[in-house]
């Protein structure tokens, strides 16, 4: 693979059910962490086009309203298993799917409140979105 030699852009997605439990999955790629499904951004795709997509191909999911939450950087850090510069993009949506189909990048999921999210092995991205969606619904 070529070296990087521009910054990444990604979509993440905080994924809720009809309970108001959000969606997390282990992923060997952030060294067995829980993190919010995504991707990167294909060129000529809107953001929203990329996490709904990115959401399909990772987990099975179809969503629905995307929220944007807040962008992140991310600049070879070591959680991530390569070395690497991000863009990320996170959003909150909805889903009404049940029927879960992890693809190879997530090893297992859990629904859980963002409480108990929070009390979980979330790598600091993922920790830092739902931190910041939290704020926001204070407002």
């Amino acid at each position: 693979m070529a070296e990087q030699q521009y910054p990444e852009p990604t979509c993440g997605a905080l994924i809720f059910n009809s309970e108001g439990k959000v969606f997390l999955m282990k992923s060997h790629k952030w060294k067995d962490k829980y993190v919010m499904p995504g991707g990167h951004v294909e060129l000529g795709e809107p953001l929203k086009e990329c996490l709904k997509r990115e959401v399909k191909e990772e987990t099975g999911l179809e969503v629905y309203d995307p929220e944007f939450i807040c962008f992140q950087q991310f600049i070879y850090d070591s959680i991530f298993w390569k070395k690497r510069h991000f863009i990320f993009f996170d959003f909150s949506c909805k889903t009404d799917s049940t029927e879960v189909k992890l693809n190879s990048e997530g090893q297992e999921f859990v629904w859980v409140t963002l409480e108990e999210a929070l009390t979980l092995p979330v790598e600091p991205y993922t920790r830092k979105a739902i931190e910041e969606y939290l704020r926001l619904q204070k407002r």
